[in-house]
């Protein structure tokens, strides 16, 4: 096991991750790995896109509606024809595809991770 290196508080601080609901999810068969665009709606911090490479686990149908966790204070990366606004967060499995990380509860959308 790798253990990680120490950081402080206020670092962690620094990353600001909110809770959204996915409005939409569609192919993206412009991306190099099988991914989705989703558009995202964080409430009063408004709506954002992202790629997601979440093919493996779910259908876009799936994922409408679904409460996901996103870091929102990253730069904007272009990623093909898409601007993505957000980082999606996920675990890999053993395989490598991704596991979306989502509240177990209705919180209110915009909410930030502490």
């Amino acid at each position: 096991m790798v253990e990680a290196a120490f950081i402080e508080v206020s670092d962690f601080e620094r990353v600001d991750m909110r809770v959204g609901r996915v409005l939409e999810a569609e192919a993206f068969p412009e991306a190099r790995k099988p991914a989705y665009k989703l558009r995202i709606d964080f409430g009063p911090l408004g709506i954002r896109r992202s790629s997601a490479q979440l093919t493996a686990h779910y259908r876009p149908e799936e994922l409408r509606g679904r409460l996901v966790i996103a870091v929102i204070n990253f730069p904007p990366r272009q990623i093909g024809p898409v601007r993505s606004e957000v980082l999606v967060l996920g675990v890999p499995d053993a395989d490598g595809a991704v596991v979306l990380l989502e509240p177990t509860a209705d919180v209110p959308l915009g909410g930030r991770v502490f």
